[in-house]
């Protein structure tokens, strides 16, 4: 019997060594060592928006192994798993002696043999490549099982075997088991698909989901009805067959998407932003594209769309076939560098538009012109004359374009290229004006960042190829307003089928341009159809040239093809309505030479317009002359009612006589009544308007607080004046009628220029000062 005396000291070395042994444990647990994750390498996944799998690579060890935390694990999986392997996974330090001693009696006593292997006991083996079937092996799993529970949690331990456990030939851990067995991950497992894996690693080289192992499964559900008799899962029809996929049969789904992710981004899951449907969608449309046009030599093209709302990239197909090596199927078209041809053309006139060059409606010539040494020539060969700024875009007149170029100050085309991060750009000098003709290389994928512009703010945004790619606004390479005219622009282009726009087209417009590389080595459509962006290529990764590679012949088809089944396969998405930005009007021009109407001018159409940048004048492009009948020469005053009649005649400049009549509409010359009267044409001062308000030698005070006061804006006419424009400075205030005062409130203090033109072209101005008190 102990003496009472030693009672307390016994128990003071037993709390001595517990304490020990706690401080020794949680020095291990604290020591630093390298977490279970890193202890093999890994397979990545590369995931559709939807969350499918595109792409499942092998571990640099030749294993397909994924590993996902125990969290995310669906727990029937957890639960199925600890009552196969381990019931007491979580009440032993990493060895349990009870199921150690059994096996042990069944292997040496003649019965069948018998694995008595903790979880912690499997995952030591599978960590250091024991041979645990000998007793030394055996010995150094149980040390080694306890060196890790010693030194990690249950929760490690346990999220670790079920990431490593052997699930069938190279098939690691439930994760890749799950994506390739059952195409979901193993956060979605049912509870039929969780016992079926459960039982892979006791025999993981009989085959897949075989006889042998049904007859496991089963026996495993039997356990699991008989432990959890009140799961409502039980009256399921657990006893079927599992229906299971084969490493054979893993996807291999957008293989040139897959492919750039996996070389641009780090991560074991790429979570991309395509979308199947489109990519599918996409695919199909051009591998039946270029089977109707391979007699023309057409063999490959490739398409990148993007979703104007978020910069996603929604599909990608970098060749008309990956596998076909005779066109290079496995080279990503979308991020080979071509000549862009026209299809730069849309930036530059956004530039024009916001450099107060042109406005839609402005005319500009399409004439031979030499800029230097450099004379461009049109596609066709021939010349238009003069026409509209957007016909001149839309007809991709090559003229026009090299003489905006030439015409901007900065930034120019290849400034604004290197802004948006164009790359591989030579120096500006390099390219000369040609640049706008498509002198330069860029990727599709650069393309379709350049048209993102055009379908947004003017904004720079990059492209996001994954969820996870934030799309942070860069910086406002065009204004809002020069990116929307643009828009409606090149919406006036025509399908290249002839065919109208459908009653879709209301809901999904399509504004578009193509574009065609010199030596016909590259065919390009590029444009935004409702809220995306879509540009496709055709021609030959080789650059093999061929006369069938011309944009709208080859690549607009094909463009429209996709364009047309957008709404069909997007039935749940409705484009939204482009409305104009602020700080944009729509002002009605002269149709034949878009500026402000006089009052002979037949014919008007409107125009949007950019107050204060956008050129606006009145047009004295028509004018009035009394003819003789009897002559058709101009009539001389004073004139008889009876042999003289007023006529209107357009005044072209004898330059743009000649372009009318060599494009085949020539134009009625006006007579010249200086010659044929013999007489001197005078300006008539008195017949310039008379600005009577504001007056001369006045400050304008207008209160903050006031904001109905204005200043009234009135002019005495001459009598054959119908109407009367106003302007302030280069902006165009208002129009009306002489009788009638317009009101303008000016929105800030300082000098204005304030102009008043009539509807003949004659104009009045004056200094205005105009102050705001509070």
């Amino acid at each position: 019997m102990i003496p009472a005396t030693l009672a307390p000291r016994r128990w003071q070395r037993i709390a001595c060594w517990l304490l020990a042994a706690g401080l020794l444990l949680l020095t291990l647990r604290l020591w630093p060592h390298a977490p279970l994750r890193e202890a093999a390498p890994l397979s990545r996944l590369v995931l559709a928006e939807n969350g499918e799998l595109l792409r499942m690579t092998l571990a640099s060890d030749g294993q397909y192994r994924l590993w996902l935390p125990l969290e995310r694990i669906a727990p029937a999986m957890i639960d199925a798993l600890l009552l196969k392997e381990d019931r007491h996974f979580y009440r032993h330090p990493g060895v349990d002696p009870t199921a150690l001693l059994r096996a042990t009696l069944a292997t040496y006593g003649g019965g069948m043999r018998q694995g008595g292997s903790t979880l912690s006991m499997q995952l030591a083996r599978r960590l250091y490549g024991l041979n645990s079937r000998q007793i030394p092996g055996k010995l150094q799993q149980i040390a080694l099982a306890l060196w890790l529970e010693a030194r990690h949690s249950k929760h490690d331990i346990l999220e670790a075997y079920l990431n490593l456990a052997p699930m069938g030939g190279n098939i690691e851990g439930v994760e890749a088991a799950s994506r390739i067995y059952f195409a979901k991950s193993a956060e979605q497992l049912s509870l039929s698909e969780a016992l079926a894996l459960a039982v892979i690693p006791q025999q993981p080289g009989r085959g897949q989901f075989g006889p042998s192992l049904q007859k496991a499964r089963l026996q495993l559900m039997a356990q699991w009805r008989s432990e959890h008799a009140d799961d409502p899962r039980n009256d399921g029809l657990l006893e079927l067959p599992l229906q299971a996929r084969t490493r054979q049969q893993l996807p291999f789904r957008a293989p040139h998407l897959s492919e750039q992710l996996l070389a641009s981004h780090s991560g074991a899951e790429l979570h991309s932003t395509l979308d199947l449907r489109l990519q599918t969608r996409l695919e199909k449309l051009i591998e039946q594209f270029v089977s109707d046009h391979r007699r023309q030599g057409v063999r490959n093209a490739t398409a990148i769309l993007v979703d104007s709302r978020d910069q996603a990239v929604k599909a990608l197909v970098g060749s008309a076939d990956y596998f076909d090596a005779s066109i290079h199927g496995q080279v990503n078209g979308v991020q080979s560098r071509r000549s862009p041809g026209s299809t730069l053309k849309p930036l530059l006139y956004a530039l024009a538009l916001d450099q107060g060059l042109i406005q839609p409606m402005s005319i500009i010539k399409d004439a031979p012109s030499a800029f230097g040494a450099f004379q461009p020539e049109n596609f066709d060969g021939k010349f238009a004359g003069p026409l509209t700024a957007q016909d001149a875009l839309i007809r991709s007149r090559n003229v026009p374009a090299v003489w905006l170029a030439s015409q901007l100050d900065k930034p120019s085309l290849h400034g604004l290229l290197q802004r948006a991060g164009i790359q591989r750009l030579r120096e500006e000098e390099f390219y000369g004006l040609a640049l706008a003709l498509g002198g330069g290389e860029m990727t599709p994928a650069e393309l379709a960042k350049l048209y993102l512009l055009l379908a947004g703010d003017g904004r720079l945004r990059p492209l996001r190829w994954t969820r996870e790619d934030r799309s942070e606004p860069g910086a406002q390479l065009l204004s809002p307003q020069a990116s929307f005219m643009v828009r409606d622009m090149l919406r006036h282009n025509p399908r290249p089928d002839g065919l109208p726009a459908d009653a879709r087209g209301r809901n999904w417009p399509v504004a578009w341009k193509t574009g065609t590389s010199w030596g016909f080595h590259d065919a390009w459509s590029a444009g935004l159809v409702g809220p995306y962006v879509l540009v496709v290529w055709v021609g030959n990764f080789d650059a093999t040239p061929n006369p069938a590679f011309v944009g709208i012949k080859t690549a607009a088809p094909l463009f429209f093809r996709i364009a047309d089944a957008l709404p069909l396969a997007l039935p749940e998405v409705q484009a939204a309505v482009d409305r104009p930005p602020p700080g944009l009007t729509r002002v009605e021009v002269c149709a034949a030479s878009g500026e402000l109407p006089n009052r002979w001018c037949p014919q008007t159409r409107k125009t949007w317009y950019i107050p204060g940048v956008s050129p606006i004048r009145v047009s004295d492009l028509h004018r009035p002359v009394m003819v003789d009948r009897l002559t058709g020469k101009a009539a001389c005053p004073p004139f008889d009612p009876a042999t003289s009649e007023l006529q209107v005649f357009e005044f072209w400049p004898s330059e743009l006589q000649r372009l009318f009549t060599a494009a085949g509409l020539p134009r009625r010359t006006p007579p010249d009544a200086q010659r044929d009267c013999q007489v001197q044409a005078a300006v008539n001062l008195q017949e310039v308007p008379r600005i009577t308000s504001p007056l001369t030698q006045v400050t304008y005070s207008l209160r903050l607080s006031q904001p109905q006061e204005s200043i009234a804006l009135s002019a005495n006419a001459a009598s054959d004046a119908r109407r009367l424009y106003w302007f302030a400075d280069h902006t165009l205030l208002g129009q009306g009628t002489p009788q009638s005062a317009l009101q303008w409130r000016p929105a800030r203090s300082g000098q204005y220029q304030i102009r008043v033109s009539d509807d003949q072209g004659r104009s009045a101005s004056r200094a205005l000062r105009v102050e705001f008190l509070p």
